[in-house]
């Protein structure tokens, strides 16, 4: 089977980990072809990606493009069946630029936050 879509995510944020083993877990009980890979352990170099970058948000490769954030949880919400429905909600003009700003304005600095912390550097600059 030919991986179409693969999901590059943080495996020691607990939040992370708990909503990618949901997706995963679907996944793989359908036979999907989605490829969940842990950037603690991932070769990031195929990626493009540093690591701290990479701890910042969720990153999706399908359709031979990475994307990240929202963008990234819709290309993979489309990859999975039961969630296409959620992929074509949140994709609309207007709830995609709402979405995309709670998420980049709150949610991702804040899970990035706690992993500075649990990483012990959370003395360093979070907006880079």
């Amino acid at each position: 089977m030919t991986t179409h879509t693969e999901v590059l995510y943080n495996a020691r944020c607990p939040v992370c980990r708990a909503e990618i083993d949901h997706y995963r877990s679907y996944a793989e009980a359908r036979g999907l072809p989605i490829a969940f890979h842990d950037l603690n352990s991932a070769e990031l170099a195929s990626w493009g990606i540093g690591a701290d970058a990479a701890a910042k948000r969720l990153h999706v490769r399908s359709e031979g493009r990475i994307r990240s954030g929202v963008a990234a949880f819709i290309a993979l919400w489309r990859a999975m069946p039961r969630y296409a429905w959620l992929a074509r909600i949140v994709a609309l003009p207007g709830l995609r630029q709402a979405a995309g700003l709670i998420y980049e304005r709150v949610l991702a600095p804040r899970l990035y936050a706690r992993h500075l912390a649990r990483e012990g550097r959370a003395g360093q600059d979070v907006t880079s």
